[in-house]
């Protein structure tokens, strides 16, 4: 079933990039870009901050429409970001080390990327993990090379980019990932050969489901005011409220899932497949979501929200 429905998905949705087709297999106009390496640009860190500094971001600040998932501490070791602190709009991550400002620009200006705001994902994605590909939205500052920068063309609008966030945070995109990662590296290669839905998939309709959507869910804090203006919004950032993040991420899920070409009985087997098959099937996709929700929701709340956002939008058919 794994193979069937990833053969599907494949037959309805191009890779990201393929090579053959020059241009035209790009068509989202991404660059990769590791933008320091910890070992041989370690010269160019400073240990605090200062005047013409930006924070370094490494891939275990970031989450899902989340860039401020983890902090380092004052005496040095990271640690979760309390709840409190993602309430708060003005507090941001601590990273362990500052780049300069001018350094950032340069390396970012050898891609063409003058935009305020970074996207980019983790390179480590292991498929027995809660989540494989992690990745999303940050402030313009240094990356580290344990996070992949992923840059649009200038020509691709944030509307756009949120949508290209949003395939790349679903769980129907992350199951496709999990059939082609064999180790823990998300190197280059693996990511030019997922299926992700081009631009010109996104109708004005399809734009105008996910970009309140992705808005706030990722403008949370007031570092990515540049992020909420290239999107038309200028108002303050977003409550940090752990419930609505739950159904409006479960919208987007079932959203990308009937653009994938999936039906509902398709999404059911993504989210637990012995709940199509039977128990005794052996294949599961997210069972480290499942078994982490029930241990602290008592169900899997991701299965119950993603279903009935369906059966919201399309109906509980098949």
């Amino acid at each position: 079933m794994d193979a069937e429905l990833t053969r599907k998905i494949y037959g309805r949705v191009p890779v990201l990039i393929d090579e053959a087709l020059a241009e035209a297999g790009n068509p989202w106009g991404i660059k990769f870009n590791l933008m320091f390496m910890m070992n041989t640009d370690s010269h160019l860190f400073f240990d605090e901050d200062g005047d013409g500094r930006l924070p370094l971001y490494e891939a275990k600040l970031i989450h899902h429409y989340d860039h401020r998932w983890a902090s380092y501490g004052e005496d040095g070791p990271g640690r979760d970001v309390s709840f409190a602190e993602k309430q708060d709009s003005d507090f941001k991550v601590m990273p362990r080390y500052w780049f300069s400002m001018a350094e950032v620009s340069e390396r970012l200006k050898l891609k063409n990327w003058d935009r305020q705001w970074l996207m980019g994902w983790r390179v480590i994605a292991r498929a027995t993990d809660k989540r494989s590909v992690v990745g999303g939205i940050s402030p313009r500052a240094g990356a580290g090379n344990s996070c992949q920068l992923v840059l649009p063309s200038s020509s691709i609008n944030a509307n756009l980019v949120a949508a290209f966030i949003g395939s790349i945070s679903s769980l129907v995109f992350d199951f496709v990932a999990r059939q082609k990662i064999g180790g823990a590296n998300f190197n280059f290669f693996i990511s030019m050969q997922l299926p992700v839905l081009p631009p010109s998939t996104y109708s004005q309709a399809a734009i105008d489901f996910i970009q309140p959507r992705v808005l706030e869910l990722t403008y949370t804090a007031h570092d990515l005011k540049p992020w909420a203006e290239d999107l038309g919004f200028d108002g303050p950032p977003f409550h940090f409220d752990p419930e609505r993040r739950a159904l409006l991420r479960a919208e987007l899920d079932a959203f990308y899932a009937h653009l994938y070409g999936l039906t509902r009985d398709e999404l059911r087997y993504i989210l637990d497949p012995a709940d199509v098959m039977g128990p005794d099937y052996p294949s599961e996709t997210f069972r480290v979501l499942k078994n982490n929700e029930i241990r602290e929701f008592g169900e899997y709340r991701t299965q119950r929200l993603v279903l009935e956002a369906w059966d919201r939008l399309f109906g509980g058919g098949g």
